[in-house]
């Protein structure tokens, strides 16, 4: 009776053990697919912010200038009809953050956006038409949204 005892308590530690192992695969597999989303949400909203530019960049009344904010992108008051380009200042999906990277401009004017993220991102091909430069880079932070491909920094 007493050898039963421990073969039972050496199966509830094998068991143990065992649901520890899978639990820590499950941990691993919901890791991955969170960071998936959230660099799903990042090229979305970074493509937005990059729409929202190219907009206040176009509907500029005489010389067409970017916003030096990006609270400019919610209520554009260069004209008598305002405007608005964004509908509101999106979070960095990845950091959590409001604060963003800033491109500028030569003038020093908001260009694009990036993360300020230094992790290595999963996707590294097939993006979206647009974001076909983004392709084996490094860091979230070398993703950079901007109006124009000639702002994006090496």
């Amino acid at each position: 009776m007493r050898g039963q005892r421990g073969f039972t308590y050496l199966g509830v530690l094998f068991l143990v053990a065992l649901m520890g192992g899978a639990l820590a695969a499950a941990g691993q597999l919901w890791s991955t697919a969170s960071q998936r989303a959230r660099e799903r949400d990042l090229l979305w909203i970074g493509n937005q912010y990059a729409m929202a530019l190219r907009s206040y960049y176009r509907h500029s009344p005489g010389i067409a200038q970017y916003p030096q904010s990006l609270e400019e992108l919610l209520e554009d008051r260069r004209q008598i009809k305002r405007q608005r380009h964004l509908r509101r200042l999106y979070a960095d999906p990845v950091t959590g953050s409001r604060e963003w990277g800033l491109v500028r401009s030569t003038d020093g004017r908001i260009a694009g956006v990036y993360s300020l993220s230094e992790r290595r991102p999963l996707k590294s091909a097939n993006f979206p038409p647009g974001w076909e430069d983004f392709e084996g880079m490094t860091r979230y932070a070398d993703w950079q949204f901007v109006a124009e491909p000639s702002f994006r920094q090496e």
